[in-house]
C-alpha cells in the first residue's frame, strides 16, 4: 500500500513538473488521457496533436508505460491530479527573470561611492571632507533649530526618501514570487519524504540546487534600494558624527531621552552607542513607520 501510493505521488508530481516546464505539456497529457479511456493509446492515434518529442517524454518521465497492445496511462488519477494541481499552482512559481533586476552603471558606481564613505568614520580627513561640505547644506538648518530638533528633521527625510526608494526599486511582486517558490519546493520536499519516494526527492534536491539563483535574485532586489539609502544617508550621518564634536569641536550641551534622562549627546546610553545615534535612530525608525502608513506604501512581497 505504501508502494502505490509513493508511486501516485511520483507521478502526480511529474505531470506537475512537465506541465509547470512547458504549459503545451497540458495539452498532450489530455490527450493521451482522454485517447486511453478504453485502456491503451497508441502513437498511430495520437500523431496528429502530439509531436514526436511530447510522446517520447510522457514514455521517458513514465506517464505512459507499455501496455498490452500499445501504452498504458500509469495511474490515471493521478495523472489528473497533477493536471488539476499544475493548473492551480500555475503563474506562481513561474518567475519572469526579465533582468529588471541587473545592476546599471548608475547602481555599480553608487555601491562603490557609498562603500569609501565609511572610510570616514575612522579616517579623518575624509570625514572632515564630507563633514564640511554637508555643513555648507545643513549648516543653516542648525542655526534656526536646536540640535535635537535638526536630527529630527534629518530623521524624517532619510525616513521618506528610504520609503519611497525601497517602494520604486524593489519588486515587491517578483520578491512574493521567490519565497513563494521556495515554500513550494519545501512541501514537496515534505511529501516526497512522508511517501518514503527516494526518485523524488533527489529530484527536489536537483530543484533546490536550481533555486540557488532565486536566492541571489532576491539578494539583489533587496539590496540595490540599500545602495542609494547608504549613498544619500551616510554622508548626512557623518555631518552628525562630525559636528558633535569628533571634528567640528561642538558640544550642544545635554538631551533629555526617554528611559535615559538628562545626557549629553556623546554618552553612552544603549550598550556603546552614543545619545546622537539612538535619537537619531528612534525619530527615524517613528517617522518611517508614519510615512509607510500616510503614502500606503507595503513592503510586504505579494504573491498576487
Amino acid at each position: 500500500m505504501v508502494t502505490y501510493y509513493a508511486a501516485m505521488a511520483r507521478i502526480e508530481q511529474t505531470v506537475r513538473d512537465l506541465v509547470s516546464e512547458d504549459e503545451n505539456m497540458r495539452d498532450a497529457v489530455e490527450t493521451v488521457l482522454a485517447r486511453s479511456e478504453d485502456g491503451t493509446v497508441r502513437w498511430v492515434d495520437v500523431r496528429e496533436d502530439l509531436t514526436s518529442g511530447q510522446w517520447g517524454r510522457l514514455i521517458e518521465m513514465g506517464v505512459l508505460v507499455d501496455g498490452e497492445e500499445g501504452f498504458e496511462v500509469a495511474d490515471p488519477n493521478a495523472v489528473r491530479e497533477g493536471l488539476e494541481n499544475g493548473e492551480a499552482e500555475s503563474g506562481v512559481t513561474e518567475i519572469d527573470d526579465d533582468g529588471s533586476t541587473s545592476w546599471s552603471i548608475w547602481d555599480k558606481l553608487a555601491a562603490v561611492v557609498s562603500v569609501s564613505f565609511f572610510v570616514g568614520y575612522s579616517y579623518a580627513p575624509v570625514r572632515n571632507v564630507i563633514g564640511g561640505v554637508m555643513d555648507v547644506f545643513l549648516g543653516p538648518l542648525e542655526t534656526m533649530l536646536p540640535f535635537y530638533a535638526v536630527v529630527m528633521v534629518l530623521a524624517l527625510a532619510t525616513g521618506l526618501y528610504s520609503t519611497l526608494l525601497q517602494a520604486n526599486l524593489t519588486d515587491m511582486e517578483k520578491m512574493g514570487k521567490y519565497q513563494e517558490r521556495m515554500k513550494e519546493i519545501q512541501e514537496k520536499r515534505k511529501e516526497a519524504k512522508e511517501a518514503g519516494d527516494d526518485a523524488a526527492m533527489k529530484e527536489i534536491q536537483e530543484e533546490q540546487m536550481e533555486a540557488m539563483g532565486d536566492q541571489m535574485g532576491m539578494f539583489k532586489e533587496q539590496f540595490r534600494p540599500m545602495v542609494w539609502i547608504m549613498f544619500l544617508t551616510i554622508p548626512v550621518f557623518l555631518w552628525m558624527y562630525w559636528k558633535i564634536g569628533i571634528g567640528g569641536g561642538g558640544t550642544y550641551g545635554t538631551v533629555v531621552l526617554p528611559l535615559v534622562g538628562q545626557t549629553t549627546w556623546k554618552d553612552p546610553v544603549a550598550g556603546p552607542m552614543q545619545a546622537w545615534i539612538v535619537w537619531y535612530f528612534l525619530c527615524s525608525m517613528s517617522f518611517t513607520q508614519v510615512l509607510r502608513k500616510g503614502l500606503n506604501i507595503d513592503m510586504t512581497p505579494s504573491t498576487s
